[in-house]
């Protein structure tokens, strides 16, 4: 072909190009067909549609070939929409997550299950938590950790009173936008979550000093309060999907106090994940009143060779100044070494659940 000839160079490649979609189409089919039989045998054997473990094991296998040009992510952002419509086929699912859309939440819920599952934007975290433990939703995404702020409370507070254990995880790269229909000097007050006022502080405490910092329920709901209130004054932080959903425009974008901003999802729904060769468990767990019960908890792990990722803790809501301890450590429940360790911190605790155990997140979507 020659070279000085760019329409039929490009009249080529587009010719290649529509053979290789005719290709992907028919395999993409050829897999549906596999995937319908799939769920007939799921639903007959009463199995989960959803199943983390080999999820993450398809998408594992996928990246391992990938031989470039495609960047990892971009792989695995294809194989998590081909699994979404693999759902749909084996029987849709029912995925709640922190709403209204446009939050960050719903930006991890389109990313990890991608835009073929039925979403349901939810009020409230503990709303999420009661829609799946009741069976009106199979799964919820919500939101755990934060890299900068720290433990989502609500999270926490929700496991203590719901049954929905976590069965996967998923990471998202969080950027910070500044919102408003004004001018950043004519702003009053400043809407978003707590948790987004932690993660940007040092940058509000430069640009706005002692401003009005309003708590909402999510994020959505701060940019639509800027949406209506903007000849008021009123700004909000959170997603520019948030702002482009809802005509708000954005004034600074990347503003948390630190670039790398990740917030950790949990998965929810009525069952563990099988184990998948690098798993986290999760447990809660009240102490015995007494010097040193934390510290025989902890040594359980320790002796074990079990390694924690996270710790936290949250006030009990049955007596002041008792406290439930959260923990994440590396292995799932069913590896020897964990459940020997958890089955002997048990003996140093009032009360200890498991939370969950799923698959570790590799990547950030």
């Amino acid at each position: 072909m020659m070279m000085n000839d760019p329409k039929k160079l490009l009249d080529e490649c587009r010719r290649q190009i529509d053979e290789i979609d005719r290709r992907i189409v028919e395999a993409l089919c050829e897999r549906g067909r596999v995937v319908s039989q799939v769920g007939e045998v799921k639903r007959a054997a009463a199995l989960p549609i959803y199943a983390p473990d080999r999820e993450r094991a398809v998408i594992d296998r996928a990246i391992s070939r990938n031989e470039g040009p495609l960047s990892n992510r971009t792989i695995e952002g294809v194989f998590r929409e081909i699994m979404s419509g693999s759902f749909r086929l084996e029987l849709p699912l029912r995925v709640g997550f922190l709403g209204p859309e446009g939050t960050f939440s719903h930006l991890a819920a389109l990313r990890h299950f991608g835009s073929s599952v039925e979403s349901a934007p939810l009020d409230s975290i503990d709303s999420v938590f009661r829609e799946v433990s009741s069976g009106r939703l199979d799964y919820g995404l919500v939101p755990y950790e934060n890299s900068i702020g720290g433990s989502i409370v609500d999270t926490l507070d929700a496991f203590q009173l719901y049954p929905a254990k976590a069965c996967a995880e998923a990471m998202i790269d969080v950027s910070q936008c500044f919102m408003a229909n004004c001018a950043p000097e004519s702003v009053k007050r400043i809407c978003s979550r707590p948790e987004v006022f932690a993660q940007c502080r040092k940058w509000l405490a430069a640009r706005f000093g002692e401003i009005e910092l309003v708590p909402t329920t999510s994020t959505s709901i701060a940019v639509q309060k800027a949406a209506a209130e903007g000849d008021e004054g009123t700004a909000a932080i959170g997603s520019s999907l948030a702002g482009e959903l809802f005509g708000v425009r954005i004034l600074f974008d990347h503003i948390q106090d630190r670039p790398q901003n990740i917030t950790r999802f949990l998965v929810i729904g009525k069952d563990v994940a099988p184990p998948s060769g690098k798993d986290k468990t999760a447990i809660m767990f009240h102490t015995q009143d007494r010097p040193g019960a934390i510290a025989d908890v902890l040594d359980c792990l320790r002796r074990a060779g079990v390694n924690l990722s996270h710790i936290d803790k949250r006030p009990s809501g049955r007596t002041n100044w008792r406290y439930v301890f959260f923990i994440d450590c590396e292995g799932h429940m069913t590896d020897p070494a964990v459940a020997a360790a958890i089955q002997e911190a048990r003996g140093f605790c009032d009360t200890l659940e498991i939370v969950g155990s799923f698959p570790c997140a590799q990547r950030t979507l």
